[in-house]
């Protein structure tokens, strides 16, 4: 099986991301411009859902996965391996059962009494297949990066977002004279096709990649494996525990926002278009870079749990900084962009401007979100998934407080949501680092930090030269493409100049590893 270097495999996913998040934003314009603010309000509404069943259907497994499948690589116990994928699969696919039933009975209430709006029922129903598939999908992806090969989850990932751009015009215009409503189930219908066929592109790679038989013998490894099933629960259990605290901050939030902005006098519509205008024109923009650093976390965690393995802390620190390095790098030009041109491009994008002062708000913020994806991948591989998982529930709960306190004040309203949420970040990404610093004395040293600032501040103040003499790109696309190309050609230069990417770096992009 092809095995990807770090830097190599981090780059393959990335190059996947950015198509996929490209055709993302095309989906999502789409939709927009299909169903409005009130459609994707409603599908927005579902999604937090879908996420949270996705998390626990999946058990936290993935990264589990990833980890041990890297660790029994290293040592060559390919039973152990075969134990891993048996085991998780099996674990994966009877939750899946339970929470599909579970969502069918429950979505009533949770439309009409938590989400506040009865309509929500419609895409909370059409995202039931998608729970199974996901499941499966998982087990095979953390196989894929336990390996250290990264090109089937790329392709699969390309796959699927392809097909829900293809699939959503279709499902939308279909379901559309039905009402709204079921307009945003027919959205969801496109991710269940997209889901379904990357599952299938995944098992095909499986079963073209493997080295083992996952059939023969299978009770044996079944009762053979309690070792190696303690070991996945090791890193599962809190790792689930995690992200269901994200998961469930995404379910409630929602809920929370309608409920607090009830109680600042504002009605169940504007308050379901305004959350709308949040999540889905502001959002998309300012989790851009995250495919970037959610990459970049994925090829972590093989390489750190390897390194951890063979013992070599050198290695480990190393990654760590070259991650925070590289993922400070990706999202200072987003930043920069979304706080000097967000009204701009959300013109161009969505032909509506309303999520301006959510940029404005949030962009700064999210360069901790951006550097926050690597940590707390390492911690995952260095088997400090419990340290993560409280560091989560602590950034959460604050993030609640703040939410409410401010959101239910007419003087904030929605933009309390918008400031809650940066809080939160921050404070989540402070706690991983205090983690690391804690249990591997890790630290960013202070020539790292001033680099950082020194391109966040380069890069400001070129835009801001760039939006002074071209003063008309607001009113032209074609002059505001060119601002945003020459912007990005000075950043590169400030990226080398500043020593963010290096030569090395670039040459060990052209290795191959076996």
């Amino acid at each position: 099986m092809t095995k990807q270097s770090f830097l190599k495999g981090a780059l393959i996913l990335i190059i996947a991301g950015l198509i996929t998040r490209f055709l993302g934003f095309i989906n999502r314009i789409v939709m927009a411009r299909l169903i409005g603010e009130e459609g994707i309000g409603l599908y927005n509404m579902a999604l937090p859902t879908l996420f949270l069943l996705y998390t626990i259907s999946q058990v936290g497994l993935p990264i589990a996965i990833s980890k041990r499948v890297a660790e029994a690589t290293v040592l060559g116990d390919q039973k152990k391996i075969k134990q891993i994928l048996v085991l998780s699969l099996l674990l994966t696919t009877s939750i899946s059962i339970v929470v599909t039933i579970g969502i069918f009975f429950f979505a009533p209430f949770i439309a009409k009494n938590l989400l506040t709006d009865e309509r929500v029922y419609y895409p909370l129903i059409a995202i039931i297949p998608i729970i199974p598939i996901s499941a499966i999908a998982a087990v095979i992806r953390g196989y894929f990066q336990g390996k250290q090969n990264m090109k089937p989850q790329s392709y699969a990932q390309v796959l699927e977002q392809t097909v829900r751009i293809l699939s959503v015009a279709f499902f939308v215009n279909l379901f559309l004279p039905l009402g709204i409503e079921f307009a945003a189930a027919g959205a969801m219908f496109s991710v269940i096709l997209g889901e379904f066929i990357s599952l299938l592109f995944m098992v095909f790679m499986f079963k073209t990649k493997k080295t083992i038989k996952l059939r023969s013998k299978l009770k044996s490894y079944l009762f053979s494996g309690k070792e190696t099933f303690m070991q996945l629960m090791k890193i599962s259990i809190p790792s689930t525990f995690s992200r269901l605290i994200g998961s469930i901050s995404n379910f409630l939030e929602p809920i929370i926002v309608s409920q607090s902005l009830l109680l600042a006098g504002i009605p169940v519509q504007l308050a379901t278009k305004q959350y709308g205008s949040l999540t889905g024109y502001a959002f998309p923009l300012l989790f851009l870079p995250t495919f970037f650093t959610h990459a970049l976390a994925i090829a972590l965690v093989p390489n750190i749990s390897e390194a951890d393995a063979r013992k070599n802390t050198s290695v480990i620190h190393y990654r760590i900084h070259q991650a925070i390095r590289l993922s400070f790098a990706s999202g200072a030009i987003a930043t920069v962009s979304l706080m000097l041109f967000g009204e701009t491009i959300l013109h161009y994008m969505y032909g509506n401007t309303n999520a301006t002062i959510f940029l404005k708000i949030m962009a700064p913020g999210f360069l901790f979100m951006y550097i926050q994806f690597p940590l707390y991948a390492t911690l995952q591989a260095l088997d400090l998934a419990k340290e993560a998982m409280w560091n989560s529930i602590i950034a959460t709960i604050i993030k609640f407080i703040i939410l409410f306190i401010l959101t239910a004040n007419p003087a904030f309203g929605i933009t309390g949501v918008a400031i809650s949420l940066v809080i939160g970040v921050v404070v989540g990404t402070a706690l991983h680092l205090i983690s690391l610093w804690r249990t591997i004395k890790f630290t960013i040293s202070w020539g790292m930090l001033f680099k950082m600032i020194l391109l966040f501040i380069l890069t400001y103040w070129a835009g801001s030269l760039f939006k002074i003499y071209l003063t008309n790109y607001s009113e032209s696309l074609a002059v505001f493409l060119f601002l945003l190309v020459l912007l990005a050609i000075i950043y590169c230069i400030f990226l080398f100049g500043l020593g963010f990417i290096s030569k090395k770096e670039l040459s060990l992009l052209r290795e191959k590893k076996h």
